[in-house]
């Protein structure tokens, strides 16, 4: 089994800083890229950003200059700093990592099997005005 599970989040002033983590743990041969999206109720869930095992780094134009991620490849971790938050930035933000995680193989042997999308449950992140 993989988890992926999101920390932080909560309720700041317009102005104020946050700090989200997202760690992912369990049966993993490899992690790709990992990355935050939000999601407003009603609303599809949009890319916020993403870094890969290298550590390239995308940011979506709406957070540019305010939010960055970063990654741990040893701890299997990533942050997304949240400065200057705007009323706009309040979402559910979810953590997604893109991992191959190991199953069954032929003949009972854990092998490792194709990379898939796995999401965090979600943490609200709400900025009052």
């Amino acid at each position: 089994q993989v988890q992926v599970e999101e920390s932080g989040g909560g309720l700041v002033q317009s102005g104020g800083s946050l700090r989200l983590s997202c760690a992912a743990s369990g049966d993993i041969f490899e992690i790709n890229t990992m990355g935050w999206y939000r999601q407003v109720l009603g609303k599809k869930r949009d890319l916020v950003a993403t870094i890969t095992t290298s550590g390239r780094t995308v940011h979506a134009d709406s957070v540019k200059g305010r939010f960055t991620i970063s990654r741990d490849n040893d701890k299997s971790t990533i942050d997304l700093a949240m400065n200057n938050l705007k009323p706009e930035d309040t979402a559910v933000y979810y953590c997604n990592a893109r991992i191959a995680p190991y199953g069954q193989g032929p003949g009972g042997r854990i092998v490792p099997t194709p990379t898939r999308d796995f999401w965090g449950q979600g943490t609200q992140v709400t900025v009052s005005s």
